[in-house]
């Protein structure tokens, strides 16, 4: 029962010091002049490495990987996430394609959600509540799907799929989709950002009108806001992909 409350008395005394300012990587964000978010970013990559680090050595002492664990485990809602976006990956992107690109798609998703649910932490500054992280993250979904459709369909390739199937339209076709193109990784750096900023104002306005904790409520519709941005980006990107990858019919040529 001691244990209980103190451990309830800190979560509410960190509480307080999160709607005033205070950072648990504060000290050390002054001392190496990074923007605390930034170490956070860092911190969130660690933890990731680290599990998969420890999902791997488990999985080095199963005699038969078919064969799943009893219960729930920390290797069954591992390999729970993998099947998961390993299918979204096959309906979106297509059954042959869709795997090729599962890593990324995986490694992309489960970064921006415990970047989003972070922030649900007293103490710790969400990376994806700033421009910075959420470009970042746009850019690198940009330079990966244009990079993979470039080695899909050979670059010249590529790039005359822009023009539209009508030459004499090209001139008017091919501008339009290169600025729609380059538009993707703002569009979608604002749309992550504009959300878990709201979110998170929310919260923290909330956090410091009650006394006893955050209500409950919020905390549910945190989670829920956290889990819909990294899905909603995160299906976006394997949108891009499937279009940048997908080979167009070669008639097209001959219009």
């Amino acid at each position: 029962m001691k244990k209980n409350l103190l451990l309830f008395l800190s979560l509410i005394s960190a509480n307080t010091l999160a709607a005033s300012g205070f950072t648990w990587f504060g000290g050390l964000s002054h001392a190496i002049h990074v923007p605390s978010h930034t170490i956070t970013f860092i911190f969130v990559g660690i933890i990731l490495l680290l599990a998969g680090v420890a999902y791997r050595s488990k999985i080095a002492k199963v005699s038969n990987v078919v064969i799943p664990d009893e219960g729930i485990t920390f290797r069954n809602i591992v390999e729970l996430y993998g099947d998961f976006i390993y299918g979204q990956c096959k309906g979106i992107i297509g059954e042959k394609e869709g795997p090729k690109y599962f890593s990324f798609i995986s490694t992309i998703f489960i970064m921006i959600l415990i970047c989003n649910l972070i922030g649900l932490i007293p103490g710790f500054l969400p990376p994806t509540e700033y421009l910075s992280t959420t470009l970042a993250l746009g850019a690198f979904a940009f330079i990966y799907y244009n990079y993979q459709g470039c080695k899909e369909q050979g670059t010249w390739n590529y790039i005359k799929h822009f023009a539209g199937p009508l030459w004499y339209l090209a001139f008017l076709i091919f501008p339009i989709e290169i600025i729609s193109n380059f538009i993707r990784p703002l569009s979608l750096a604002l749309r992550l950002r504009s959300n878990m900023m709201g979110d998170h104002i929310v919260l923290t306005q909330f956090s410091s009108l009650v006394s006893l904790g955050v209500p409950v409520i919020f905390m549910i519709l945190g989670i829920l806001v956290s889990l819909i941005q990294a899905y909603v980006f995160t299906v976006l990107t394997m949108v891009y992909v499937q279009m940048a990858v997908a080979h167009h019919d070669h008639d097209e040529d001959h219009h």
